[in-house]
């Protein structure tokens, strides 16, 4: 995760360029890259030694510094001073109880929960809706889910408990909150308009104050096992 000076997350929302850094694993260390930038190779996983105190919305967790070299380089790159940090792991960070109970479920640096699950359905009907006001049809990509279910009616996933597939079982926790990031070319960090305006015509959540477009979700059963492209999937409906 990027930081700034007071170790507070630093996302696309303030940071669209972002988007245009590039991601590989090899032995197990993390290089990051970008066309104007060259690249730079993060400390393997343990060997970092200093850990600092981060925050992540109201969420104050650690993170483990990646040293001064990758903070050089993500400082040119965003032409401000921002340091990287990997999550510590003996610091859990826990999921919002009021939606997840008591199941002590937890997460990372991510927004509030692991995993985000969304319908290609609910996709295409945003399409066709944007295609009928003469914008631009958006990738998947905008929406950046870690599950993307075929087969669905639009919107099917909001009505979902659970998903199985290969031995891993997820449960819907929450509609998930779309913020300016929806806004943003994944491709190359231009912001623009939709699909914001169009999601608040007819996915506007009163009790969650935005609009809703995917359903966050946990691992309940196979943590550490894992699911691949075209895996077939057994659900659960929560009505």
């Amino acid at each position: 995760m990027v930081v700034d000076r007071n170790g507070r997350f630093v996302t696309q929302r303030g940071q669209p360029r972002l988007v245009l850094i590039e991601t590989r694993i090899e032995d197990g260390r993390l290089t990051l890259a970008a066309a104007d930038a060259g690249a730079v190779v993060l400390p393997s996983v343990g060997s970092e030694k200093v850990a600092h105190d981060v925050v992540v919305w109201s969420s104050h967790v650690r993170g483990f510094d990646a040293g001064d070299a990758a903070a050089q380089w993500i400082s040119s790159f965003l032409r401000a001073a921002f340091r990287i940090v990997r999550f510590d792991r003996s610091h859990p960070r826990m999921c919002n109880p009021d939606y997840v109970g008591g199941s002590c479920a937890h997460t990372m640096f991510s927004d509030g929960y692991p995993v985000l699950v969304i319908g290609q359905g609910s996709l295409d009907d945003l399409n066709a809706r944007l295609r009928s006001k003469r914008a631009q049809p958006l990738p998947m990509n905008r929406f950046r889910p870690n599950v993307v279910l075929a087969g669905l009616d639009p919107y099917e996933e909001d009505h979902l408990d659970t998903i199985e597939a290969n031995g891993v079982t997820l449960q819907m926790v929450k509609p998930c909150v779309r913020c300016k990031v929806t806004t943003t070319d994944q491709a190359s960090g231009k912001v623009g308009f939709e699909p914001l305006p169009t999601l608040s015509t007819y996915r506007r959540n009163d009790a969650l104050a935005g609009v809703t477009f995917g359903m966050n979700a946990l691992v309940v059963d196979g943590a550490g096992g894992a699911s691949s492209v075209e895996s077939k999937a057994r659900i659960e409906y929560k009505f």
